[in-house]
């Protein structure tokens, strides 16, 4: 019988399901209509050509946004195994016309009021639950009622198991489908969805316009819960009620890439499939699907360094067969085939079998498409600088490490500083494992079919990356509301490179600095213009004016800090204000080789020995202050100790000795090294904490624990140890035969000599013979008279090593 007898074919398929693709295309074949209609945008319908272009590459998605908003938009996904991407290419292949049929974007972009497309929630029956906008899952209830408690595996079964049309009818699946879907509409009406009804009133319209032009002999490809409305008789009258009054919005379509992971149900895509890596292979895999899935599992396993062999693939195959047969199952499925490869393939371990679920039963293929897709000024002008620095757009995260002294990695850094500046986060900062020095960065890359949305947002900004950046660093600077977000604002330009953009930048910074009063918020602000100061050189970026402005914020902060820290602070404010002094002693030695903040270090140095010995202030800025002091050879060891003994005298309370120590000895600065090294005040602290109370220690317990808490097991063991041998057992006490507790009381030469030859290979020292004049102090010395010197130097901010 010729389906145009009964009307138009109507092919009711699950979106992204490739046993539907591929009964598509039998039933198409077999059929042979004048024209095929798809369930999609009409506004799509001038872009249909470009899906022939060479350049287009599925994944990809129909794209449609607000002219005037481009945050509104809706994306349209198709895979090369959904039946709607078949059935638009074997029309295209045949010069049959295809067109969409679906509500127009205008439309659905127009209305964000759910309850906007129906008066009243109909009654749908007390099977469904409502929670917000989710409506009935119609392969589940199918599923359901066959007895399956996954629907996937009932798909599976029923459709992607089938021969795809090869023997026998291939309009019989679409019939038994479009019968199921009948009796669930007569159940469960829209099934919680008004919208529903809309759209198919709108599509029944552009059926009725296929009629007039091509009589019933055309296909409509559609999802098969739309089927029984479709196919039901309606009037014209009827259908154009629904749809009158509809607000619309001027919209602009295009191709954008896609990704498999984005098909995934877990993306948050309401169509999505659990699956769509496994999809495509079993859309792509004419025959053995199963063994050729196996041997696409023991590739990925090898390369990752897990021992596959051959004849774990053959087993496997095996043990998937078997299951299958054991559940009754036609072929195995997804289920059956994990199962074979933890059991054979991973030793039973699910961490393999993580991999393989993430990157070969999801999977992170990217679409492409052609030039020829309309994209805004600004996606052209971000393709081409992509292309020009070869920078590849990737659905896979991958690290990119980039050394700023090459002009095309400085490039590369520039553009995505611009990219997040732009609220476009193609590439992350991260920290780099190989290196901590100016001149590296490190960005995580992962290109996410919502950047395409961001760019065409941002392209409001300007035609250009460069413009649009600008522009938008402009207006951030003039909208800003606090001190700190033009400080973070400047670093961001100078780090894109916006050089134009930095005089409205740096207004903005000396309007708001001369206005801020609050001594929290300048010391905030600080250290993000030190470090704009050092990224500008770095980079080559002329932030010569930020030095003036970052010089008068930190004399700001030297006059306004010392009141700041008074007795009113609690706990909470204390902590809070040491991290303040710990920002702005950083920022100062960034700043203090500039020539606008000539002698800025010595005007913090004293405020900081004022906040060291200053009465009343919390002992945690206070023992902080002198940690500072110490660590910078302004304050000697013997001032240091005894600021140390009347933090910890009597009359202080316990719980403020106990911050002090914390200021002083917490965090990861060094703290613990420096008490193994320094005698007597690690007896100063041991001697107080013998002497505090029972009631007041067990108060002050939790503060020590995470003080000494924080330090490396190595550190702390070396403590317990000196602590455990008590005053008379330290650094200067004598084992039997005068030699120091540890040690025997003559050094082995042969030992000596094999530490000597070590020490000078990892210092690149000269050998024994050609060693200069010893220091007067050597801390070791080989059998044949050379001696071993070693020591440490600060340049700037870091520390080098120097060795003979």
């Amino acid at each position: 019988m010729s389906p145009a007898a009964e009307g138009p074919l109507l092919l009711g398929v699950r979106h992204h399901g490739p046993g539907s693709a591929r009964a598509v295309r039998a039933a198409l074949d077999a059929a042979q209509p004048r024209a095929v209609l798809i369930e999609g945008p009409p506004e799509g319908d001038a872009l249909l050509p470009l899906a022939a272009e060479p350049g287009m590459r599925p994944p990809v998605a129909l794209l449609a946004h607000v002219a005037d908003d481009p945050g509104r938009a809706a994306f349209w996904p198709l895979a090369g195994f959904s039946p709607e991407w078949v059935a638009i290419r074997w029309a295209q292949a045949r010069d049959v016309p295809v067109r969409f049929i679906d509500l127009p974007a205008a439309q659905t972009l127009a209305v964000r009021d759910p309850a906007a497309w129906s008066g009243q929630e109909p009654d749908v029956g007390g099977d469904i639950e409502r929670t917000g906008d989710v409506r009935l899952d119609p392969l589940g209830a199918l599923a359901g009622a066959a007895g399956y408690d996954e629907p996937e595996r009932w798909w599976e079964d029923v459709v992607e198991h089938r021969d795809g049309g090869s023997g026998g009818d291939p309009l019989a699946a679409f019939e038994a489908l479009a019968e199921a879907m009948g009796v669930l509409r007569e159940a469960y009406g829209d099934g919680g969805h008004p919208r529903d009804l809309v759209r198919e009133a709108h599509m029944r319209q552009r059926m009725r316009a296929a009629r007039r032009e091509f009589g019933d002999d055309y296909a409509v490809v559609c999802g098969a819960w739309h089927v029984p409305a479709l196919a039901t008789r309606t009037t014209a009258t009827a259908d154009k009620a629904l749809l009158t009054g509809l607000p619309k919005v001027k919209v602009e379509t295009t191709w954008v890439p896609w990704t498999h992971r984005r098909l995934a149900r877990a993306g948050g895509y309401g169509a999505g499939i659990t699956s769509p890596g496994w999809y495509a292979h079993l859309f792509a895999a004419r025959d053995r699907p199963v063994e050729r899935w196996l041997t696409k599992v023991a590739g990925l396993l090898r390369e990752e360094d897990f021992q596959v062999s051959s004849a774990h693939v053959i087993e496997a195959v095996r043990l998937a067969v078997t299951l299958a047969a054991v559940r009754g199952r036609p072929l195995p499925g997804l289920a059956e085939t994990l199962e074979a490869v933890r059991a054979v393939m991973c030793d039973g371990s699910d961490v393999p079998l993580a991999l393989v679920e993430d990157r070969l039963v999801v999977g992170d293929v990217l679409g492409e498409v052609p030039d020829a897709a309309p994209v805004v000024p600004l996606q052209r002008d971000l393709t081409r600088s992509m292309r020009s620095l070869r920078l590849k757009a990737e659905a896979q995260q991958r690290e990119l490490e980039l050394d700023l002294r090459k002009d095309t990695d400085a490039a590369k850094s520039l553009l995505l500083h611009r990219l997040r500046l732009l609220g476009i986060d193609w590439g992350v900062p991260v920290a780099s494992r190989s290196s901590t020095g100016t001149f590296r960065e490190t960005w995580r890359l992962c290109w996410e079919p919502e950047l395409s949305v961001r760019v065409a947002e941002a392209g409001i900004w300007g035609t250009t990356v460069l413009g649009a950046a600008t522009a938008k660093a402009e207006a951030d600077a003039a909208g800003a509301g606090e001190l700190g977000e033009v400080t973070a604002l400047a670093e961001r330009c100078l780090l894109a490179g916006l050089s134009q953009a930095l005089p409205a930048v740096l207004r903005a910074l000396a309007d708001r600095a001369a206005l801020a009063t609050d001594v929290a918020g300048l010391a905030k602000a600080l250290p993000a213009l030190a470090r704009s100061l050092r990224y500008g050189d770095v980079r080559g970026t002329d932030a010569a004016a930020l030095g003036t402005v970052a010089a008068g914020l930190a004399e700001r902060i030297c006059v306004a800090l010392p009141p700041a820290c008074g007795a009113g602070l609690d706990a909470d404010g204390a902590a809070e204000m040491r991290a303040h002094v710990d920002g702005v002693h950083g920022a100062v030695a960034l700043l203090a080789d500039a020539e606008e903040a000539g002698g800025l270090r010595e005007r913090w140095s004293a405020v900081l020995r004022g906040l060291a010995g200053r009465e009343g202030a919390p002992g945690l800025i206070r023992g902080r202050a002198a940690r500072l002091l110490l660590d910078d050879g302004r304050l000697a060891a013997g001032e240091t100790a005894r600021l140390m003994g009347l933090a910890l005298s009597p009359a202080s309370a316990p719980a403020d000795a106990a911050g002090w120590i914390e200021g002083f000895a917490g965090g990861s600065a060094g703290g613990g090294t420096l008490l193994v090294h320094d005698d007597r005040l690690l007896g100063l602290i041991d001697a107080w904490l013998v002497s505090v109370p029972e009631g007041a220690f067990i108060d002050v317990l939790p503060l020590l624990r995470r003080t000494f808490g924080a330090y490396e097991p190595g550190v702390k063991r070396t403590l317990g140890e000196l602590v455990r041998r008590g005053p008379g057992g330290r650094a200067g006490a004598a084992a039997p035969g005068g030699a120091p507790a540890g040690f025997a009381p003559e050094p082995d030469p042969v030992r000596a000599d094999a530490a000597a030859a070590l020490v000078r290979l990892l210092l690149s020292a000269p050998a024994a013979d050609t060693a200069p004049e010893p220091t007067p102090e050597p801390v070791g010395a080989s059998a044949s008279g050379g001696e071993v010197r070693c020591g440490w130097g600060r340049v700037g901010n870091e520390w080098e090593g120097t060795g003979t």
